[in-house]
């Protein structure tokens, strides 16, 4: 029965997808789970269970001691470089190649929507393609200091000053890019469908975003394993492995 029950539900997504119009994507750290890179908040695994965020993932952290910073996110930033996209960054990418998606909104830093072809992204937090130097203000293209400290677990300098480059990621206590965060407000307010994929929606404000859309009458579906805040104003609800069944969605959307 739950099989039976799982294709239906992927077949009235797919539905709503051939229905909408204007479909927005909000994606989180569960879309980059099955790519090897772990979530925030998993009970057990995510990041947040093991260490303290304003500890070591601060601002405020970052300026204080640099260093500690680098030392705790080497292992995660080698996971990144590591991650290839999954299919389910590639079944988003192909849905919006289809015209099927206005673009997506995502709170992840990674690349690994436009690594699969996505261009229509809108990254909240930042992203690791650039870095700027805390002394100087200095910026950069941050791929070969990335790959060099990676490599060595050096953190990154400034070659004009020697200050310690951060990354474009946004830290805790640090404000979001303001062109991004009004890019993502505009798209949801256009939008008649909604899929949120691999978010626990606990983090504003990407939370709430969705809400611009659903007020004004938008349709909302979510695959995501764990429960959210809007889950009982989903249309659809699928509580399965992304990968899994995003495809099984695009596939069916791609058909005709």
């Amino acid at each position: 029965m739950a099989a039976q029950v799982s294709s239906l539900q992927i077949h009235r997504a797919a539905q709503l997808l051939k229905d909408a119009g204007r479909t927005v994507a909000l994606t989180g750290a569960g879309v980059s789970t099955p790519s090897g890179i772990p979530d925030f908040r998993s009970a057990g695994s995510g990041l947040w269970t093991r260490h303290d965020p304003m500890q070591v993932a601060s601002l405020s952290a970052f300026r204080y001691d640099p260093v500690r910073f680098y030392a705790w996110f080497h292992e995660l930033a080698a996971l990144m470089r590591a991650a290839q996209p999954n299919p389910a960054h590639l079944a988003l990418a192909r849905l919006e190649q289809a015209g099927r998606l206005l673009g997506l909104v995502t709170q992840n830093i990674d690349g690994l929507h436009q690594a699969a072809g996505s261009r229509v992204v809108h990254e909240l937090h930042g992203n690791l393609r650039q870095a700027t130097c805390v002394r100087c203000y200095r910026a950069y293209s941050a791929g070969g200091f990335f790959d060099e400290y990676v490599d060595t677990a050096q953190p990154p300098r400034c070659p004009e000053c020697g200050g310690y480059l951060k990354p474009d990621a946004v830290l805790f206590g640090e404000q979001l890019p303001y062109a991004a965060v009004r890019q993502a407000d505009d798209l949801f307010r256009q939008a008649d469908l909604v899929l949120v994929i691999g978010s626990s929606l606990e983090v504003t404000p990407a939370a709430r975003m969705p809400l611009l859309a659903l007020d004004r009458g938008a349709s909302l579906v979510i695959v995501n394993r764990e429960c959210t805040y809007l889950d009982q104003r989903a249309a659809v609800l699928l509580h399965e492995d992304l990968a899994m069944v995003l495809p099984r969605v695009a596939e069916e959307v791609l058909r005709g």
